[in-house]
């Protein structure tokens, strides 16, 4: 188990500009990117015994983590560079 917040520009930091640039034009992306992080908060704050949660729901909602950032990386690839 790892205590180290996953964010999007960690996750991905070759794409951060990328991640910048669909936040700020695609409304669907950017409800995505919100949703994962309010979701890697959730987990941050029970792997660190700040909102101690069980097993049962961490494991759902690193399930969810994890479908959404492959998601989320699907549409960072299917966008042209910005340069």
């Amino acid at each position: 188990m790892s205590n180290t917040p996953h964010e999007l520009h960690d996750e991905f930091p070759d794409l951060a500009d990328r991640i910048t640039m669909l936040k700020q034009v695609d409304a669907h992306f950017d409800r995505m990117a919100d949703r994962y992080h309010a979701l890697n908060r959730q987990i941050h704050r029970a792997e660190t015994n700040v909102e101690p949660m069980d097993d049962l729901t961490m494991i759902g909602l690193r399930k969810e983590r994890g479908t959404l950032k492959d998601s989320i990386y699907a549409m960072l690839r299917s966008v042209q560079p910005t340069s």
